[in-house]
């Protein structure tokens, strides 16, 4: 594990930031070239990303400290400490989702076709997020003799046999990726594809939630899993009301 990335000339680069603006990076450049591909004005498509981005990063950090109080409590001030990991990419999009729609409509952009572009710069965000949870320890699996187990450490530093659950978020934001990427251009209405990798990704979430370590008489459900099931409903019945028309 590397929390820090890298010294130079008594500047420290944490890994898990460094790891995000990396994602920010891609997630724009995926989408502009998109944009292109799928007839949008990519310039637009461009200034949305970029505006939501920052609401998206702090409802991720808001949502991450709402639901991890604990580690905050005994020194508020530790929200502010760089070498911590911490977001919650739900908070992202529950933020970035309804901010859009008036975005959206100023820009001159469709709802539906926009996100349908803007959910494979969120697959690249999730997959550098997923490196640098890896690298800082962040998100760890709990301790398990499972064959499918490694040895990583979690954010206290502590080295045990755990279940690679960030190692596996990431495989599943790739496999929806190469997903988005076949399903691309075949489906019925602008806003599918958006509704059919959020779908996945919340129906692979909730058996990797429970996979995750938890604090000492934490409860086992949490608000993750609440918001994946509620996400797998709504998704999958839009999908399938808007098929049947």
């Amino acid at each position: 594990m590397r929390p820090v990335l890298f010294r130079w000339r008594g500047l420290t680069i944490w890994s898990y930031p460094a790891m995000i603006y990396l994602g920010l990076v891609g997630a724009v450049v995926v989408g502009n070239a998109v944009a292109h591909a799928d007839g949008l004005e990519a310039f637009r498509v461009y200034v949305a990303m970029l505006v939501l981005s920052g609401p998206a990063l702090l409802g991720a950090k808001l949502l991450y400290i709402a639901t991890h109080w604990e580690l905050y409590r005994p020194d508020p001030s530790q929200i502010w400490n760089r070498d911590q990991g911490g977001a919650a990419q739900y908070g992202g999009i529950l933020v970035a989702l309804p901010l859009s729609v008036p975005l959206l409509a100023a820009l001159g952009l469709p709802f539906g076709a926009f996100w349908d572009v803007a959910i494979f710069g969120l697959l690249v965000l999730m997959i550098f997020g997923r490196v640098g949870c890896v690298l800082n320890g962040c998100c760890a699996g709990r301790p398990s003799r499972s064959w499918l187990a490694v040895t990583s450490r979690d954010r206290s530093g502590v080295w045990a046999r755990r279940l690679p659950t960030p190692y596996l978020e990431g495989a599943l934001a790739l496999l929806l990726l190469a997903l988005a990427v076949a399903a691309r251009g075949s489906l019925p209405f602008p806003g599918a594809l958006f509704l059919l990798i959020a779908a996945g990704y919340a129906a692979g979430r909730l058996p990797l939630e429970s996979s995750r370590e938890r604090r000492p008489g934490a409860r086992s459900l949490t608000i993750h899993h609440a918001i994946s099931a509620v996400m797998l409903v709504v998704c999958l019945s839009i999908l399938a009301a808007g098929w049947l028309k």
